[in-house]
């Protein structure tokens, strides 16, 4: 049986790699920053990913945004994250499409799986989506766009991952097919109001709700759930980037 996949989450630093792995799941973790994700460039976890991030609602962080390095470090890892737009920012929106532009442009040219911050600017970001037709590998992290952006987002490819505060929300439920779902936490944040304990991996309130709104049991969601995700390894090629673990877990989908 395979773990709960946790596709965004938000880790300190200094949590070892021991307690990541007491967790019992696989976690992509979401940085905010290029400095952040260096403190933990060299890690070598077992069961999670670390994701280089430039956070749109960040002033310093956008400010300080150079593409080269970006790049450099994300060439480290298979997972960029958390990168966007974000609507509510004190930095102007044409800096933050700037920023993502260059990032999306990484992200095409290595092959790289990106999960998508859009609070406030669902439109503004699909456009850009729809501007570039990249063709794999978006996660559109807490999508809270309209059914007609949604829509248009499902057209475009995107995945979605979806967290406990998400669950009630059926106008963007009812447009998800159910191959293109991810579940996350947003620990601390999108998980405040699942049962306890919160921590990051702990998805199982989400697959809970998800089960019953697609009619199937929680086992089927996150067997779907893992096949969307090794949809998108695949389609990015970061499969051999992923920690051996992870890797062995993938391949033993595709082997069914």
């Amino acid at each position: 049986m395979l773990p709960p996949l946790d596709a965004h989450a938000h880790v300190d630093a200094s949590v070892s790699k021991r307690e990541l792995e007491d967790l019992g799941a696989v976690v992509l973790i979401a940085t905010r920053s290029l400095s952040n994700y260096e403190l933990v460039r060299d890690r070598d976890d077992l069961v999670s990913v670390w994701g280089v991030g430039c956070h749109p609602s960040l002033v310093g962080v956008q400010k300080a945004f150079d593409s080269a390095a970006f790049r450099l470090a994300a060439e480290s890892t298979p997972f960029i994250s958390e990168v966007g737009l974000d609507g509510t920012s004190r930095v102007p929106l044409a800096r933050q499409e700037e920023v993502l532009r260059d990032i999306l442009s990484i992200a095409e040219d290595l092959g790289r799986i990106i999960s998508l911050h859009s609070f406030e600017a669902t439109e503004e970001l699909i456009s850009l989506l729809e501007s570039r037709r990249l063709e794999s590998g978006r996660i559109l992290h807490w999508w809270l766009g309209d059914q007609s952006s949604t829509r248009r987002a499902v057209e475009i490819g995107c995945y979605f991952s979806i967290n406990f505060s998400m669950v009630r929300n059926l106008e963007i439920l009812n447009e998800l097919p159910l191959d293109r779902v991810l579940f996350e936490t947003d620990h601390p944040s999108g998980d405040r109001f699942s049962s306890r304990p919160r921590l990051p991996g702990r998805v199982q309130d989400v697959e809970s709700a998800l089960a019953r709104h697609y009619g199937i049991t929680m086992q089927q969601v996150r067997d779907q759930a893992w096949r969307n995700f090794s949809r998108l390894v695949a389609a990015t090629g970061t499969l051999e980037q992923m920690p051996p673990p992870v890797r062995k877990m993938i391949l033993s989908i595709d082997r069914e």
